[in-house]
């Protein structure tokens, strides 16, 4: 059954936390306020456990996450901790198909908290894409990636807060969100892959595409082409069969991973074949996870 490396699941804890805060994020009633974005409309339903098994009852594997835009992982300690915790209380709490990744306080950076929190059983830490897009940012958090790589889990590297408004609703998605992941799929190329040369990566919404620029780093002085990362992967949320496809003529299939970005989108379909769609929603997020099912799968063919 397919494994979806990316939704989010905002259950009671969390939920009374955002509506507790008079400042952005907050939700104030189901309208949720975030700087740099206008206000938008929750639907209630997307939340709804009973609602959310029954759109999952065909995976194996749904892993939720912080919602990073909302700027949570960069608030002061005492402001971002009490979000952090209410999320992990729910995310633990969630029964199959579902599991979590960890989030983190970037203005407290503290390994042992999220060693704490990842020894409950979550499946690695989800950091902002803002907060790992240069070389400073990712010296920063190297003592966290280092507690994943000391455990054999992976990062999830989400898009961050949009920052200023700059145009219409849909622009935070398509111009902030892309920018931030294609940076912080270059900066952990050139800076964080020879400090940290065995974590497995995975880049939400396939990176904003960063791997198509092969040919323009290329012409600029650097190397990518015939180089590929088998431990960065790219996860396919809100593209579709042409983006998909692009990627793999440019990395190949192995480091593509299933991902929908739900309630907010639904997992593309790839359209192309069977063999394929496996590799994507099933052996490929097997990989990124060490998952022990698919070597117990492995060992058996």
């Amino acid at each position: 059954m397919a494994v979806d490396v990316h939704q989010h699941l905002w259950a009671p804890a969390f939920v009374d936390a955002l509506r507790r805060r008079t400042t952005p994020p907050r939700l104030d009633g189901w309208t949720l306020h975030l700087d740099g974005e206008p206000p938008y409309e929750v639907d209630p339903a997307d939340h709804d456990l009973a609602v959310r098994l029954a759109r999952n009852e065909d995976l194996e594997l749904a892993l939720v996450s912080l919602s990073s835009p909302l700027g949570i992982e960069t608030l002061p300690p005492e402001e971002a901790w009490p979000l952090i915790d209410a999320y992990h209380e729910d995310a633990l709490e969630l029964p199959a198909p579902f599991g979590a990744w960890a989030a983190a306080c970037l203005s407290d950076v503290d390994p042992a908290r999220l060693a704490k929190a990842l020894d409950q059983g979550l499946a690695g830490l989800q950091l902002p894409a803002t907060a790992i897009g240069d070389e400073a940012g990712l010296a920063e958090v190297a003592p966290l990636l280092d507690v994943l790589a000391e455990r054999d889990l992976p990062l999830f590297v989400h898009p961050g807060p949009a920052g200023t408004p700059a145009g219409p609703g849909w622009w935070p998605a398509v111009v902030p969100y892309v920018q931030q992941m294609h940076a912080s799929w270059y900066a952990f190329t050139a800076f964080g892959r020879t400090r940290h040369p065995d974590l497995r990566v995975c880049f939400a919404l396939l990176a904003g595409l960063a791997p198509l620029h092969s040919e323009r780093l290329i012409s600029r002085g650097g190397q990518s082409r015939g180089q590929v990362d088998p431990g960065a992967f790219l996860e396919t949320s809100s593209y579709g069969p042409r983006a998909i496809d692009a990627v793999i003529r440019e990395l190949g299939i192995d480091v593509v991973v299933n991902g929908s970005d739900q309630p907010y989108a639904t997992a593309p379909d790839p359209a192309l074949g069977e063999a394929a769609g496996h590799a994507i929603a099933v052996t490929n997020p097997s990989r990124l996870l060490n998952r022990k099912e698919s070597r117990k799968s492995a060992s058996r063919s």
